[in-house]
């Protein structure tokens, strides 16, 4: 079992504390070293993840399903109709039908406040651009060590994350 972080919201919206770091950073060094030897297990087999974002061929939405397969987790990929301009309770209502269909879900292309207001209250881990280049834990993929890519060291630090926040 991997170290799981305790406030998975926090991912998404603040700094990464050294905890979190130590976390993430050790479970991505268990998987890259799983993957060289072969032996990558599909750990997160049977979970179902949303992907919100318009272009689900964009470089990020590519990344985050990549990384997500790669774990053997099913990515659907949704297109948002919630805006910042969206009722409140249309955004609780939708946030929470996200949560009973969904594992965890992957926001790209929305505002901070609408990701943060749907993890409020979506019930499961709600990430806001993790695959992105520029979400806090891509700098973390220069810390692994290897002669793997940047964009494959990205998608360890990715699933990284997805197996530290999703029970």
């Amino acid at each position: 079992m991997h170290p799981t972080l305790s406030h998975y919201g926090d991912l998404a919206f603040n700094p990464l504390a050294p905890r979190d770091v130590s976390i993430v950073l050790g479970n991505a060094r268990a998987l890259q070293g799983a993957a060289e030897a072969g032996e990558l297990r599909p750990m997160l087999r049977g979970r179902k993840l949303g992907l919100l974002c318009d272009a689900d061929r964009d470089d990020d939405a590519v990344l985050f399903c990549r990384a997500a397969a790669e774990l053997g987790a099913h990515v659907a990929h949704i297109r948002p109709s919630l805006t910042e301009l969206s009722a409140p309770q249309e955004v609780r209502h939708t946030s929470r039908m996200l949560g009973r269909l969904y594992d965890a879900v992957e926001c790209q292309g929305m505002s901070a406040a609408l990701v943060h207001q749907m993890g409020v209250d979506a019930g499961v881990p709600v990430f806001d651009g993790v695959a992105s280049h520029t979400h806090p834990t891509a700098r973390l993929a220069g810390l692994i060590a290897g002669d793997a890519t940047q964009l494959d060291k990205r998608c360890i630090v990715v699933q990284a994350v997805l197996l530290s926040t999703i029970e």
